[in-house]
């Protein structure tokens, strides 16, 4: 009897001890919550994922808190968007003291290697230009296309991170994928009316949606990024809109709306605030249904 009991007190023990182990989710930190919500679809529950920027809070002026700084020295994996876009990631990986979670790091993982970048410098850029992107323009996300590829290097990662937990990592991203596919397919209709539309922008981070829409966005209400309107250029935009037939000015949730408003007053054009990232408006829970949201709203304007 002692023989059995103590037998089985070292079973439990055993699997007391292991259990936890089997069970711990891999911990990812990423900078932005669209990336967060794609570590979240296709690790499921074998992932704890947070976002350090807020979903409504412009992403270029991000200041990490130190319970980032926390989660980031425990984190398996920081994803972020590379390029010169999250400035604000470098002090925060610095401030972890993790040298693995920098860029070229095994727990780092740069997304923009992956998408196809748009609006990239030929030319020496200077300051006299606003806030340029020397390395092409970040906002890559509204771009379809480009997010099905960083799903799949997400999932890749992952694998590598966690090789037992690979083929349900794989399995989904495949049913998201199929999930995309067919919200694709419906959205044939609108994106039929969107393109060749001219729309005014306030800031420069639209102009993968317009590639991917056929949206013609030429003019903003920013005359160079990061400047604010200035009452000559609104009044400059007011004739562009009159020329042109321009029916709708698009923002994201966190720039100001006064001038966008003032503009949209003198034209008749129609301000909508659309979305960039994942929970920054409540139709926008999750990429699928903030792009479903985006060109919904755009297309019921034309």
């Amino acid at each position: 009897m002692i023989r059995v009991n103590l037998s089985l007190g070292i079973i439990i023990a055993l699997v007391c001890w292991s259990a936890p182990l089997a069970a711990e989710p891999l911990k990812i930190v990423t900078t932005l919550p669209v990336y967060a919500d794609l570590v979240r679809v296709i690790g499921g529950d074998l992932v704890d994922v947070s976002a350090v920027a807020p979903a409504r809070f412009n992403p270029h002026f991000v200041e990490p808190k130190p319970s980032d700084v926390l989660r980031l020295k425990r984190a398996d994996l920081f994803i972020h968007s590379g390029l010169d876009f999250e400035l604000w990631r470098h002090p925060l990986t610095d401030a972890a003291g993790r040298s693995d979670l920098r860029p070229g790091g095994d727990r780092e993982l740069d997304l923009s290697k992956f998408v196809r970048l748009l609006e990239i410098p030929q030319n020496t850029v200077t300051r006299a230009q606003g806030d340029i992107h020397i390395f092409g323009n970040p906002h890559y996300t509204l771009s379809p296309p480009n997010v099905r590829l960083i799903a799949k290097g997400i999932t890749e990662k992952l694998s590598a991170v966690a090789p037992p937990s690979a083929a349900i990592f794989a399995q989904n991203l495949a049913t998201w994928s199929n999930r995309l596919t067919a919200k694709e397919q419906s959205w044939r209709s609108l994106l039929a009316k969107l393109s060749g539309q001219p729309v005014i922008g306030y800031h420069n981070d639209w102009v993968y949606l317009a590639d991917y829409t056929g949206l013609k966005i030429d003019e903003f209400l920013e005359p160079k990024p990061g400047i604010p309107p200035s009452p000559q250029h609104l009044a400059e935009l007011q004739q562009y809109i009159s020329r042109n037939k321009v029916r709708v000015i698009i923002q994201s949730s966190f720039y100001p709306t006064d001038s966008s408003e003032e503009l949209a007053s003198r034209t008749g054009a129609r301000l909508l605030i659309l979305c960039q990232n994942v929970g920054e408006l409540p139709e926008c829970p999750d990429y699928i249904s903030m792009l479903d949201y985006d060109l919904s709203i755009l297309a019921q304007e034309f």
